[in-house]
């Protein structure tokens, strides 16, 4: 973690993700919550998924678990998952699609490659966040919605091209119904391109993906950093020296602090105890076709001894 602005006024902190694993094969990093920052308005997690070439056979799976008191959304630059969750759903995600779960009180689901995907090589790339819900709905019932990239808002100008995944900016809105003032785009710009970023939502960061991006005269940003952004005033973000791809993300503050604990995120202790407990004792809905869920982090038993 790095958190050396170069005397960037625009800059309040940047963040070298740590690394991880997510499975035994498949390579995360970690960006959101870090210890120079836990959350970006209400965006409380940020996980960067590969890239991870799978040979045939091989694909993620990540089994049936729960969450609490979040929104969940899966963005894929390549590749392809297959979502299915305790409401039934069964719903594939492709790159420019929008998977939003809202878990409230409680939902589980699972995320695997599809079979059809297995059958040869194949690359899976993506981004995974965790937004979370304002007090008095976290214990909102259970949903899920996906958008086709058809539906979303781009905006296009000199060499820059924006996809808003959710939210408001800069007058347009997306059609993901979510439940606090945010911002979650896709940004690309060619080399040379400038693109503002407003200052309209009091918080904000970019992650950078790919290129890199000036500080000063001497210094630059670096692909894989999260930049936590200064508020209230815009940011020219230039493309000097080639292309840039970048995730802008934000909102209004929280309202209040919030505890993160496995797959859980709430405002009062007492609500984790609850769904670690639920967990369990099986409380959670199942998860249609999904036989072997995660359990509950901990310390496995003692093996037994006899004489």
């Amino acid at each position: 973690m790095n958190t050396d602005t170069a005397g960037d006024p625009r800059v309040l902190t940047r963040i070298q993700p740590r690394p991880g694993k997510l499975g035994e094969h498949f390579d995360v990093q970690r960006a959101l919550p870090s210890a120079a920052c836990r959350r970006v308005g209400p965006f409380v997690f940020l996980d960067r998924m590969g890239p991870t070439r799978f040979p045939a056979g091989a694909g993620l799976d990540v089994p049936a678990h729960p969450h609490i008191g979040l929104a969940t959304v899966t963005w894929l630059f390549s590749g392809e998952l297959l979502h299915r969750d305790s409401l039934g759903t069964v719903q594939p995600i492709r790159p420019g699609e929008v998977n939003w779960m809202t878990a409230g009180r409680g939902i589980a689901h699972s995320e695997r490659s599809p079979a059809s995907v297995r059958r040869g090589e194949h690359e899976l790339y993506g981004l995974q966040a965790w937004v979370a819900l304002p007090r008095d709905l976290e214990a909102t019932a259970p949903s899920f919605a996906h958008h086709g990239r058809e539906e979303l808002p781009r905006i296009e100008q000199d060499g820059a091209r924006l996809t808003l995944i959710a939210g408001d900016w800069a007058g347009e809105r997306s059609p993901v119904t979510t439940h606090s003032p945010l911002f979650y785009a896709e940004l690309s710009l060619q080399a040379g391109a400038r693109f503002t970023f407003p200052a309209e939502h009091e918080e904000r960061a970019l992650y950078l993906l790919a290129g890199r991006l000036p500080a000063d005269a001497d210094t630059a940003y670096e692909a894989g950093e999260l930049l936590v952004l200064a508020p209230g005033t815009p940011v020219e973000l230039h493309a000097e020296t080639g292309p840039v791809h970048a995730m802008l993300l934000g909102g209004a503050p929280l309202d209040g602090h919030r505890h993160i604990w496995w797959n859980f995120v709430a405002s009062e202790r007492a609500s984790i105890e609850q769904a670690k407990a639920d967990w369990a004792a099986g409380r959670f809905a199942a998860v249609p076709d999904e036989h072997d869920p995660l359990p509950l982090p901990g310390p496995k038993p003692a093996p037994v001894k006899y004489p």
